[in-house]
C-alpha cells in the first residue's frame, strides 16, 4: 500500500484525518515505532514514545492531535486521527494475512461422524474428531487434531484451533475464535456432600451456549451447565488460562484477563472488565460496567453499573485507595501514639 491509500482508508473510519509529508511512499508493513525501519509504519498513542520520533526510520506514523510533527516530515509521513491506536489495529487488519490452521476440504485422517451437517468451504485438519449429528456453518475451520463430541454446533466464519476439545452439546456462535488447549463443556464442579463426609457426584446435564464474535485464548476452561446453558455473550474476549464455571453468564462484549477465576452462577454484566488473577465467589452479579482490577477477590454482588472495584475482599476503588492510605500511616500513627503514651506517664508521675 503507499501512504495516499492508507490515508484514504483510514478515512473511511475518522472523518477529518490529516497527511502531512509526503504521499507517494510505499508502505510494506507495521512495526513498533522504536524498531520500525524504512518502509513501514507505526503509531504514537502515548506521549511516553513521542521521544522515538527523533530515531525512528519509520516511513509512517499514525499521532494524535497533540504530538508536534513538523520538524520530522522531512523523513517521515504523518496521519494525524483522534485516535491513533484504533486507527493502527485497523490498519494492521489490512495487513494481517490469515493463519493456515487446516486446508478446506477434510484431511483423510479426520473422522467424521454420522448425521453430520458440514458447510461450504469448510476445511477439517488431519486426526480432528467430528462427533454424530455436528453442525458446521460455512466457512469454518476445525484445526488438527480438535475433537466435538456428539451434537456440537458450530457457527459460520468461526476457528477452532487445534487440540481445542468441545464436548457434546455445545453451541458455538458463528466468527468465533477458539485458541488451542481450550475446553468447552466439561463437567461442572458439582458435589453433594454427604453425612459420611464423602461427595456425590451432580450430574451435570447442561449445555454451553457461545455468542457470535467471541474470542477464547488458549487452555481456558468454560464448564457446562448443570442444567441448562453456561452463557458466554457476543464479543465476549476471554483470555488464556481463565475458568468459568457451570451455569455462569457473561454479558455481551465483556473482557476477562488471563488466569482469572469465576465461580458458578455468577452473572456479568455486558461491558465488564475482568483483571488477571481475579476470583469471584459463586452466585453473585455484577452490573453492566463493572471493572474489577487485578487480584481482587469479589465476595458479594455489585449491582451500580460502572463501578471500579479494587482488593481483597474489593471494594470500590476510592474507598480502597483510602483504606490502604490509612494502612500506610499506621507505623506514624503508632510512632505519635507511643509518644503520647509516654507523655501521658511523665504527666501521672509528676
Amino acid at each position: 500500500m503507499i501512504i495516499s491509500e492508507i490515508r484514504d482508508y483510514l478515512g473511511q473510519f475518522f472523518p477529518g484525518i490529516e497527511l502531512h509529508g509526503g504521499s507517494d511512499r510505499i508502505i510494506t508493513g507495521p512495526a513498533k515505532i522504536e524498531e520500525a525501519r524504512s518502509g513501514e509504519v507505526s503509531f504514537i498513542s502515548n506521549e511516553k514514545y513521542v521521544r522515538f520520533l527523533d530515531t525512528t526510520c519509520a516511513s509512517l506514523v499514525i499521532v494524535g492531535n497533540s504530538v508536534p510533527v513538523d520538524a520530522y516530515i522531512e523523513k517521515t509521513s504523518f496521519i494525524r486521527v483522534r485516535d491513533p491506536y484504533t486507527a493502527f489495529m485497523l490498519l494492521l487488519q489490512r495487513f494481517s494475512k490469515p493463519r493456515s490452521v487446516a486446508l478446506p476440504g477434510i484431511a483423510d485422517t479426520a473422522v467424521v461422524g454420522i448425521d453430520v451437517r458440514i458447510g461450504s468451504n469448510v476445511a477439517i485438519g488431519d486426526y480432528a474428531v467430528i462427533g454424530d449429528r455436528c453442525s458446521i456453518g460455512d466457512n469454518a475451520v476445525i484445526g488438527p487434531h480438535a475433537v466435538l463430541l456428539h451434537d456440537v454446533s458450530v457457527g459460520n466464519d468461526t476457528v477452532i484451533n487445534p487440540h481445542v476439545i468441545c464436548y457434546d452439546g455445545s453451541v458455538i456462535g458463528s466468527r468465533v475464535i477458539i485458541h488451542s488447549g481450550s475446553v468447552i463443556g466439561a463437567d461442572g464442579f458439582g458435589f453433594a456432600p454427604q453425612a459420611d463426609g464423602s461427595y456425590l457426584k451432580i450430574p451435570q446435564m447442561g449445555i454451553v451456549e457461545i455468542g457470535d464474535d467471541t474470542e477464547i485464548g488458549a487452555n481456558a476452561t468454560i464448564d457446562r451447565a448443570t442444567m441448562g446453558s453456561t452463557v458466554i455473550g457476543r464479543g465476549v474476549k476471554i483470555d488464556n488460562h481463565v475458568q468459568i464455571a457451570h451455569n455462569c453468564r457473561i454479558g455481551d462484549h465483556t473482557v476477562i484477563a488471563a488466569q482469572a477465576g469465576i465461580s458458578g452462577s455468577v452473572t456479568l454484566g455486558c461491558f465488564c472488565m475482568i483483571g488477571g488473577q481475579a476470583g469471584l465467589a459463586g452466585h453473585l452479579e455484577l452490573a453492566d460496567r463493572t471493572h474489577v482490577a487485578a487480584q481482587a477477590g469479589i465476595s458479594k454482588s455489585f449491582l451500580q453499573q460502572g463501578v471500579a472495584l479494587r482488593g481483597y475482599p474489593a471494594q470500590p476503588m476510592r474507598e480502597q485507595l483510602k483504606q490502604e492510605a490509612l494502612v500506610r500511616s499506621l507505623g506514624s500513627m503508632k510512632a505519635r501514639l507511643d509518644t503520647l503514651e509516654v507523655e501521658v506517664r511523665l504527666m501521672q508521675q509528676s
